[in-house]
């Protein structure tokens, strides 16, 4: 059929690039339809799900959040996307990995799986990961790995609805309200080079973090929001991790602490789309918990933005800067 591939291209297809001919009802879930594949000679992105929810304060379920947001991708690989007007796969490698797997009855072992699941494909390639939650926790050994590639301390872009600086000095808790906190503590990231954006919880002491507060962010607008993220910013080496709670509920029910008050998908969107001068090292999308979802408004959002960071990564390749 005209030499092109019909359906599961997820298996099927043998190439990195470019993409195949699926109904969006139907078919294997990977991300965006990419291969699933552990091979990462020539690849650019590669995209993972961490299943955890153990570290969760509230309501569990973010567990299930890595295989709703592929799920909710089917429709973003049926055409061009918008606002590009291109398929980012035309130029970019991009694999579904899988799954990080670790002994969910053996918490004590979590931290460190999930680090040496991203040293596996980080240090042994020179592709980005896209990684999907789980809940927030998981950011926090995806930084110790990021770290030992690329040099500590990192900054930290980090759109959520909370500061998850809280203290916490026990070393083997896990907490998705206190990574931060430990990731200061142990030098992973300068805070003075750091942004959080769309925060509307208190902390007595948000650590010398740059705090673009949901109000703030809602008043001014996306335009000053991306001003002001570059010149805290700049040209340092950024991690990017979007707590989809980040939204305001109405826009995100499906998550395990929502709070009113915050961004609009159309604002978070546009803060996204205009991030490509940035130095960017990896990036992650959490805390989907499609138990409280509805029509699956959470993880479509989530789908969305994880979209646009892998057209922010395939201008970079354009442009020869990835």
């Amino acid at each position: 059929m005209n030499g092109k591939i019909y359906g599961d291209g997820a298996f099927r297809r043998e190439t990195l690039q470019g993409s195949t001919i699926e109904n969006t009802y139907a078919g294997a879930l990977s991300f965006m339809r990419r291969r699933y594949t552990r091979d990462l000679a020539g690849v650019d992105v590669v995209v993972s799900g961490v299943p955890l929810d153990l570290a969760t304060t509230f309501r569990p379920g973010a567990r299930l959040g890595p295989a709703a947001i592929r799920a909710a991708s089917v429709q973003l690989a049926e055409l061009n996307l918008f606002p590009w007007g291109f398929d980012p796969f035309d130029d970019l490698a991009v694999i579904d990995y899988g799954d990080c797997w670790f002994d969910a009855h053996q918490p004590w072992t979590i931290r460190e799986t999930i680090k040496q699941h991203a040293l596996d494909i980080i240090i042994n390639s020179n592709a980005k990961m896209l990684t999907f939650g789980g809940d927030h926790f998981i950011t926090y050994p995806l930084l110790q790995a990021h770290a030992e590639k690329y040099g500590k301390p990192l900054s930290l872009l980090h759109f959520d609805a909370h500061c998850d600086t809280w203290p916490d000095d026990a070393p083997e808790s896990l907490n998705h309200g206190t990574m931060f906190y430990k990731a200061i503590k142990d030098g992973l990231i300068n805070p003075h080079t750091s942004a959080q954006v769309g925060i509307r919880t208190w902390n007595s002491d948000f650590m010398g973090m740059n705090m673009l507060f949901a109000p703030w962010v809602n008043e001014n607008g996306i335009e000053a929001t991306v001003k002001r993220i570059y010149d805290i910013i700049g040209n340092h080496p950024v991690y990017i991790t979007f707590d989809i709670d980040c939204l305001d509920p109405a826009f995100a029910p499906g998550t395990g602490t929502p709070v009113p008050g915050g961004l609009n998908s159309h604002t978070a969107l546009g803060i996204i789309r205009a991030l490509g001068n940035l130095n960017i090292v990896g990036m992650d999308v959490v805390e989907v918990s499609p138990a409280y979802d509805n029509a699956e408004i959470t993880a479509i959002a989530a789908a969305h933005v994880a979209a646009d960071m892998l057209c922010l990564m395939r201008n970079k390749k354009v442009a020869g800067m990835l």
